[in-house]
C-alpha cells in the first residue's frame, strides 16, 4: 500500500492529547494515532450508512401493521415454554 505524506495543524491542547496517547503506549507515533482515528471514522460512517439503508428499506416495505405485545408474548411462551 502506498502512502502519502500530509501536514496537519493541531492546537497545543490536541498535540498534548496525542502525545499522552503515545506516552500511554496506545500508539507509537502521531501518524499511527491519526490513522487509527481515520479508520474509526470510516467504520462509523459505514455503520451510519447501513442504518440509513435499513431505514429506507423499512420505509419502503409497506404500511405498518398493528402489533399486540401481549399476544406476541403469549405466543412466544406457548411456542418456547
Amino acid at each position: 500500500m502506498s502512502t502519502t505524506r500530509k501536514t496537519i495543524t493541531v492546537t497545543d491542547q490536541q498535540d498534548s492529547w496525542i502525545k499522552a496517547q503515545i506516552a500511554a503506549g496506545d500508539f507509537t507515533s502521531d501518524s499511527e494515532y491519526i490513522r487509527d482515528l481515520i479508520r474509526r471514522d470510516q467504520s462509523r460512517q459505514a455503520d451510519i450508512e447501513a442504518i440509513r439503508a435499513a431505514l429506507v428499506e423499512g420505509e419502503q416495505s409497506g404500511e405498518p401493521q398493528s402489533f399486540d405485545g401481549d399476544l406476541f408474548k403469549k405466543e412466544m411462551l406457548a411456542k418456547h415454554a
